[in-house]
C-alpha cells in the first residue's frame, strides 16, 4: 500500500518552497523556486506555486493527503469577489501613513493595530484605492483560496494585524458598522480543515482529487513548529527580515509585539525590517559564503551600521521614518560584510532585550532558522554580541507547515 504524504508550502519574500513528509514525519521531498515577477505581484506567488506542483514526483501528487500554506505575516492583497488580484499587494514592511486619524478612531488599546505597518493601515489604503466591493486577504490565505477556488476564509494568526482578537475570537466592535466589514475573511483556527482542492486544479496538476487544504499560519509561526520550541528557548528567524519569538504565559499588548497561539502555547514576537535582505543588496550568496571565511568573529570592526532593508523600522523600535546607516563602506568587502553582520546582531540583541523586559526573562538558548542560520561566522558574531548560546535548526519553514498539515484535525 502506498504511503500517504503531507505537504507544506511556504511563501517568503524572494520565492516559495515546498516540503513533503510521510506518515512518520520524515522529509521525503523538498524544492524551492524564486519568484518570476516582483514579490508584490500575486501572480508571482501563483507562478511559483504552479512550478512547484508541476515538478512534484507523480507518486507524491497522487498520494498527497493534506496541504497547508504559510506566508509572510502582514502582506495584504485586494482581490475582486472572484478572487482575482487587483493591483499589487502591500508587503509586510511597507508603512501606510495615509489614514492616521481613521486608524486611531478604530483602535483604542490595540497598539499593534495603531502602527502604520499594521494590516489595518494597509486595508484602509486598499479600500481607499479600490472601494468596498473587494476581498482583503493575507498572502497565505489568498493562496489557500486559489487551491480551493474559494476565498471565504482566513487563518487566525495571519489576521491578528488586521484586528482579529484571539482571546475574544472576534473582530473589534468598531468594525461592526463600517462599509468594509464584508471585505474581511471568515476566520478559521490554524491547523483546521478548510476544504477539498478544486477539482479542475487537481486535474491540471495530477493531484489527489481528495487533497484536503488545512488552515495555515504565518511563516514565523511555521518556523516555531519546525524548531520544536520549548519554554526556555528563544527563536530567531534569519530570513529577509529578523524575527524573534518566545513562549509566554499570557499575551503581551505592546506596540511592535504580536501574540500567536501555536501548538497550544502563547508565543510573542517582533519582526525587524533588517535582515538578510540588506546583505543581498551588496553581495551574492556565493560572495557571502566566500567573504565570510575571511572574517575573524572574535574581532570587532568598530563600524556602527544600522542595516535596515529600507527606510523605516517596526521592531525593536517602531519608527517608519528611521533611515538605514550603510556607510561609510570600507575598501575591504569582507570587513564590510563583517560590519553588516555586527549591525544585524545588535538589532537582534535589542529585540531580545525588549522581549526580556516584557516577559521577565531571556531565553537560555536561541534556536535559529532561515537562510542566515547556516553561516557559522555570523553565528559566532551573534553569540559574542547577544551573549546567549545559539544553535542552528536545519529544518525549513515549509517543513513546519507540513507538520501543521499532518497534525491537523
Amino acid at each position: 500500500m502506498p504511503d500517504n504524504f503531507y505537504g507544506g508550502l511556504d511563501f517568503g519574500t524572494s520565492g516559495a518552497r515546498i516540503s513533503i513528509i510521510n506518515i512518520h514525519k520524515k522529509l521525503i521531498y523538498s524544492n524551492s523556486v524564486p519568484y518570476l515577477y516582483s514579490f508584490k505581484n500575486p501572480n508571482s506567488w501563483i507562478n511559483s506555486c504552479e512550478n512547484l506542483l508541476e515538478t512534484l514526483p507523480i507518486e507524491v501528487k497522487i498520494n498527497l493527503e493534506k496541504l497547508a500554506i504559510s506566508g509572510t505575516s502582514g502582506t495584504l492583497t485586494a482581490s475582486n469577489l472572484k478572487g482575482e488580484p487587483i493591483g499589487e499587494a502591500i508587503p509586510y514592511d511597507q508603512a501606510c501613513n495615509e489614514h492616521k486619524i481613521l486608524l486611531q478612531s478604530l483602535t483604542s488599546k490595540e497598539d499593534h493595530l495603531r502602527t502604520p505597518y499594521s494590516s489595518l493601515a494597509k486595508a484602509l489604503k486598499l479600500i481607499d484605492q479600490y472601494g468596498t466591493n473587494i476581498l482583503l486577504r493575507h498572502q497565505s490565505d489568498w493562496i489557500t483560496g486559489w487551491f480551493l477556488k474559494d476565498w471565504t476564509h482566513g487563518e487566525e494568526g495571519n489576521n491578528l494585524k488586521l484586528g482579529w482578537d484571539l482571546k475574544k475570537e472576534s473582530w473589534p466592535k468598531s468594525y461592526l458598522n463600517t462599509s468594509w466589514q464584508k471585505c474581511l475573511p471568515e476566520i478559521i483556527k490554524s491547523g483546521e480543515i478548510i476544504g477539498q482542492v478544486n477539482f479542475d486544479l487537481a486535474e491540471r496538476f495530477n493531484l489527489n482529487k481528495k487533497l484536503i487544504l488545512i488552515s495555515g499560519t504565518t511563516d514565523s509561526n511555521a518556523s516555531v513548529i519546525a524548531a520544536g520550541l520549548c519554554k526556555e528557548d528563544g527563536l530567531t528567524v534569519l530570513g529577509t527580515t529578523i524575527v524573534v519569538k518566545k513562549i509566554i504565559e499570557q499575551p503581551i499588548e505592546k506596540q511592535g509585539i504580536t501574540n500567536h497561539k501555536v501548538n497550544g502555547h502563547w508565543i510573542c514576537g517582533g519582526a525587524s525590517n533588517a535582515g538578510c535582505g540588506v546583505l543581498s543588496q551588496f553581495f551574492s550568496d556565493l560572495e557571502i559564503k566566500e567573504l565570510s571565511r575571511q572574517i575573524n568573529p572574535s574581532r570587532n570592526t568598530s563600524l556602527n551600521l544600522l542595516p535596515l532593508n529600507s527606510k523605516g523600522e517596526r521592531f525593536p523600535i517602531n519608527n517608519s521614518n528611521l533611515e538605514p546607516i550603510l556607510g561609510p563602506r570600507p575598501v575591504s568587502d569582507s570587513l564590510y560584510l563583517h560590519s553588516l553582520f555586527e549591525g544585524l546582531a545588535k538589532i537582534e540583541l535589542k529585540g531580545w532585550e525588549k522581549l526580556g523586559e516584557l516577559t521577565g526573562s531571556l531565553p537560555k538558548k536561541i534556536i535559529t532558522i532561515g537562510g542566515g542560520s547556516k553561516n557559522p561566522q555570523w553565528r559566532k558574531i551573534r553569540e559574542k554580541i547577544i551573549n546567549i548560546p545559539i544553535v542552528s535548526c536545519k529544518k525549513t519553514t515549509s517543513f513546519g507547515t507540513a507538520l501543521l498539515a499532518i497534525n491537523s484535525k
